[in-house]
C-alpha cells in the first residue's frame, strides 16, 4: 500500500515540474489520480469491482477538472483577441497578447485584423483574421500562424462567436 502512495506521489511531482505541456498534465494528473484512487479504493474495500470504479471514477473527475481549466484558458485567449479587434476597422491591424495565470498552456501572441463588417438587424459582428506568432518572451524569429474567426459585441466587449479556429487549434476543448 505504502509503495503505492509513493508512486502517487512521484508521478504527481512529475506532472507538477511539467506542467508547461498540456498533455503532460492532462495524461499526468488522469494517472496520479488513478494511483491516488486505487489507494482510496484499497481502504475502503477489498471488492476488485467496487476498488476499479472508485479508482475510474477519480481519474474521471481529475480529468474533468483539468479540461475545465484548459477550457477556461482558452476562453481567455479568444477574450484577448477579440477584446483586440473589437475597436478595429476594416484593415487596420492590432497586436494582441496573453499571460496566463495559471501555466497550463503557453503564454502566446499575435496580431490581428478585421476582414469584413458583419452587421444586420441589432447585430454587430466581424470576421477576423489573426495570427499566433510564437511564444511570448521567447527569443528568436517568431513564426506565425493564421486563423479566421467571427467576433460579435455583446453589451460592452466583443465576444468569439465561432468555434472553427479553436477546433483545430485546440481538439474538443473549446
Amino acid at each position: 500500500m505504502q509503495l503505492k502512495q509513493i508512486s502517487g506521489l512521484l508521478v504527481l511531482c512529475g506532472v507538477v515540474g511539467l506542467s508547461g505541456c498540456s498533455s503532460v498534465v492532462t495524461e499526468g494528473s488522469s494517472a496520479a489520480a488513478g494511483v491516488a484512487g486505487t489507494a482510496l479504493a484499497g481502504k475502503v474495500t477489498n471488492n476488485a469491482a467496487v476498488a476499479t470504479g472508485i479508482g475510474l471514477g477519480v481519474q474521471a473527475a481529475a480529468r474533468a477538472g483539468v479540461q475545465y481549466e484548459q477550457r477556461k484558458i482558452h476562453g481567455e485567449e479568444q477574450d484577448a483577441i477579440a477584446s483586440a479587434a473589437g475597436g478595429l476597422t476594416v484593415g487596420a491591424v492590432a497586436n494582441w497578447e496573453i499571460r496566463h495565470s495559471l501555466p497550463l498552456e503557453d503564454n502566446e501572441r499575435g496580431r490581428v485584423t478585421v476582414s469584413r463588417i458583419i452587421s444586420s438587424q441589432g447585430m454587430s459582428c466581424k470576421e477576423i483574421v489573426f495570427s499566433v506568432d510564437g511564444l511570448v518572451g521567447q527569443a528568436g524569429k517568431p513564426t506565425s500562424e493564421f486563423y479566421v474567426a467571427t467576433i460579435c459585441q455583446s453589451g460592452a466587449n466583443w465576444k468569439w462567436a465561432s468555434a472553427e479556429p479553436a477546433t483545430e487549434r485546440w481538439g474538443a476543448l473549446q
